[in-house]
């Protein structure tokens, strides 16, 4: 296949804002993960073992990382994914010398067990996206977010994924407390036909990356008459669970979905033909969320916006990406406040709205 170039290949880094003696500080943090998703080149049977040749050829994700990007988590995970003209597959090893679940009934809340979770947002406006949870039980709770939680969106937990195929293979025995188990895996298939649902079109996404996001949840435990359970501190309250990602969200929060990590979809079997570079307006709208963030925090901002005499717009601290000058602006109206900048790269005006929704706009 034909190389995709969108770019020359970059090591990047996002420097976000930090109040300092009044000033603004900047503190480097590295962007988003990204992976190549290959396309199957046979029937995938949904098993959990990953024994068709596709899965050979595909690689597997970045070890997983705490959700803060600080800390190696205790075990391993990691993921794969691939596609073809009807499904999108994910295949997740976990490592785990404990392999425990408790939940059985579809849409409870899985993380209260340990779990493997997907979060996918196809047009990266950050607004209508899909959360999907597993534990080794093989029991899902999908459900379908209209905005990020700190945007007030409406949770349609009674969303399926029509189509859906699942499967979990324990390498071990599940809850069973007297032996060392090597782990789980996960294999997963999403049917395009829903996926789409919140795409911008209705094609299967090839030559395209999404926003994709992944969590494991990991819980420490006790044993109560040899059963599993969540463990509790001496007050009774349970502790804190440990959340590992493969693209770091740098707070305890999945649900900043800009944070997601970039997949993109190859036409061929080999990632090896496909050069992809995450595109540069992507790397201003991740300056912009982080002054939309700050904004968010009424008590606590960091960032200062300058008005200008007789101007309607705030202009906020410039960056410069790739050695071209970003200023952003914003405006406050009835319906709220809009933060935007002209990107150097495409000339499109690149516009966060008070809700958080992204959009892109071709200057005329």
């Amino acid at each position: 296949m034909a190389k995709v170039s969108l770019g020359k290949l970059r090591v990047f880094s996002v420097l976000f804002l930090m109040a300092c003696h009044g000033g603004i500080a900047l503190m480097a943090q590295s962007g988003p993960k990204k992976y190549i998703a290959i396309m199957a080149s046979e029937p995938m049977d949904i098993d959990g073992k990953m024994e068709e040749h596709t899965w050979a050829l595909a690689s597997w994700s970045d070890d997983f990382i705490d959700i803060e990007g600080d800390k190696i988590p205790g075990f391993k995970t990691n993921v794969k994914m691939v596609w073809d003209s009807d499904y999108l597959y994910f295949f997740a090893r976990l490592e785990e010398p404990n392999v425990w679940a408790t939940l059985k009934q579809r849409d409870t809340v899985i993380f209260y067990d340990n779990d493997f979770e997907i979060f996918i947002d196809p047009d990266g406006d950050t607004h209508n996206y899909m959360e999907f949870e597993i534990n080794a039980f093989n029991t899902v709770w999908d459900l379908f977010l209209t905005k990020p939680y700190r945007n007030h969106g409406k949770v349609l937990n009674n969303w399926d994924i029509q189509g859906l195929k699942t499967a979990v293979h324990v390498r071990g025995t599940l809850n069973e407390a007297a032996d060392v188990d090597d782990g789980w895996n996960v294999e997963i298939a999403f049917p395009w036909k829903v996926l789409n649902e919140a795409n911008g079109h209705n094609k299967v996404p090839e030559g395209e990356f999404w926003r994709i996001g992944f969590s494991r949840v990991n819980w420490e435990y006790d044993l109560i008459n040899n059963r599993y359970r969540r463990k509790k501190d001496k007050e009774g309250k349970f502790l804190p669970e440990f959340n590992w990602v493969w693209s770091p969200q740098w707070v305890v929060n999945m649900h900043e979905p800009e944070k997601w990590g970039y997949v993109y979809f190859s036409g061929g079997d080999s990632e090896t033909d496909v050069d992809f570079e995450i595109p540069e307006d992507e790397y201003v709208k991740w300056y912009l969320y982080e002054l939309y963030r700050d904004r968010q925090n009424e008590k606590s901002r960091k960032v200062i916006w300058k008005k200008k005499k007789g101007e309607v717009v705030s202009e906020g601290p410039s960056k410069v990406f790739f050695g071209k000058t970003v200023r952003p602006l914003l405006e406050k109206c009835e319906t709220g406040i809009t933060i935007f900048a002209e990107s150097p790269f495409t000339g499109h005006k690149l516009v966060i709205q008070e809700d958080g929704k992204f959009k892109s706009y071709a200057i005329k």
